[in-house]
């Protein structure tokens, strides 16, 4: 398990942010809210990112995997795997 510590956001300079040492350029849940609140067209995918919100507020590798998504318009196989096994550990944790 990665240590994790806390600093604060690197856009907005207010909100603390769980982070690992590997995340470069962290962003709070409030500022990255605009971006991950366009429409996904795909029913698919749609259907893919519809998980609780609190999952996204609580880990920044969901909502760098939806930007992903909405910037570039495809995940690679990867990507989903993550996602969803990602998604399973906190839905897992949420039954507990």
């Amino acid at each position: 398990m990665p240590v994790l510590f806390k600093t604060k956001c690197s856009r907005c300079k207010k909100n603390w942010v769980t982070v690992s040492r590997r995340d470069r350029y962290c962003l709070c849940f409030e500022c990255q809210r605009p971006e991950l609140e366009k429409e996904i067209k795909d029913p698919e995918m749609k259907k893919f990112f519809d998980i609780p919100e609190e999952f996204y507020q609580r880990n920044m590798f969901l909502r760098n995997i939806k930007s992903s998504y909405l910037k570039f318009g495809s995940l690679t196989q990867p990507q989903k795997d993550a996602f969803m096994k990602t998604v399973e550990k906190f839905r897992e944790e949420a039954k507990e």
